[in-house]
């Protein structure tokens, strides 16, 4: 009996300890759950400047062929962490915060379109000694993506797309739809509670993630709010479905039937511009499936490049 006491005694005082730890040293604990989750999916954190004076903050880790994988709007390089938990055994992953964006240089008065940034992620992979890569992006991240192929298809040897942006023939999304009406940006962040709105419109089966750390985490999007209004203003004017269309370049899409940001029938508009492009639909899942199953989508994307591997084998008897 007394053995059963002690355990409720120190059960209680470790929920105690905690609870402290996530409410009153909020800071502390975002840093401590971030760098856990980043050595669980066998991540390191570097920095680099380039040439032109622009400071890249990015996490690297793996081994294989080099896997660049690019975030969508108001996110940042941790978006990909927990799927990258699936991925390191096998890629080489390296995840910038792009300009723009999380730790990375804040320029205003810079061209923020995906051709701009998408030449900007082949400046940083030359950095790194990358000249052929294969490309993944969410959201903005994935129009940036499907622009660096575009201008350079021979150096990108796959294309993985989880509801990418700039397709925007489709028909209108929810949040489309309440700027028409509203004029209000539910991903534009300007204070503690934008940001767990935006969490939670971003994404159906969003991971759980206590208050005070989300409230941490969205003080570097507070701080930049008015770069924010002028990036998503030009990305959302940055249409590149004539850039792509018959594009050859071997593609995944990847789309949460649940997304409110960019309409789910936006994949069969990208399947039909992509002559090699495959489509998955992810039931009861929104605008960020790699956060809410990333297990599913490293599954997805495991296979796809098998499937690749076995067909240049075919193709080379």
């Amino acid at each position: 009996m007394r053995f059963i006491k002690l355990l409720i005694v120190l059960a209680f005082m470790a929920a105690l300890g905690m609870y402290y730890f996530v409410y009153v040293m909020s800071g502390q604990a975002t840093t401590y759950f971030v760098n856990h989750e980043r050595k669980a999916a066998k991540l390191v954190r570097h920095e680099i400047t380039l040439p032109d004076g622009m400071h890249y903050v990015y996490l690297d880790g793996g081994h294989g062929e080099p896997l660049i994988l690019l975030h969508g709007f108001g996110a940042d390089k941790d978006s990909f962490t927990r799927v990258a938990k699936h991925l390191t055994e096998h890629y080489h992953v390296i995840i910038p915060d792009l300009l723009g964006f999380g730790e990375s240089s804040h320029p205003l008065n810079v061209d923020y379109s995906s051709r701009a940034q998408a030449e900007r992620v082949r400046a940083l992979a030359q950095a790194l000694d990358i000249t052929s890569v294969h490309l993944g992006g969410n959201s903005m991240g994935g129009q940036i993506a499907l622009s660096y192929a575009a201008a350079h298809p021979a150096e990108v040897q796959s294309l993985w797309l989880l509801d990418p942006a700039g397709i925007w023939s489709a028909p209108q999304s929810e949040l489309a739809k309440v700027l028409d009406r509203d004029h209000r940006n539910p991903l534009i962040v300007r204070n503690e509670d934008d940001y767990v709105h935006a969490m939670e419109y971003a994404m159906s089966k969003p991971p759980y993630i206590p208050k005070p750390i989300l409230h941490v985490m969205a003080q570097t999007s507070i701080k930049n709010v008015a770069l924010s209004e002028r990036i998503f203003l030009q990305i959302s004017n940055d249409s590149i479905e004539s850039k792509i269309k018959g594009l050859k370049t071997p593609t995944l899409i990847i789309w949460g039937d649940q997304d409110r940001v960019i309409h789910v029938l936006t994949a069969e508009v990208l399947y039909n511009l992509l002559p090699k492009s495959k489509v998955n639909i992810m039931k009861g899942i929104g605008h960020m499936p790699m956060l809410e199953n990333p297990e599913e989508c490293a599954n997805d994307y495991e296979f796809f490049r098998f499937r690749l591997i076995t067909e240049e084998k075919n193709a080379a008897k």
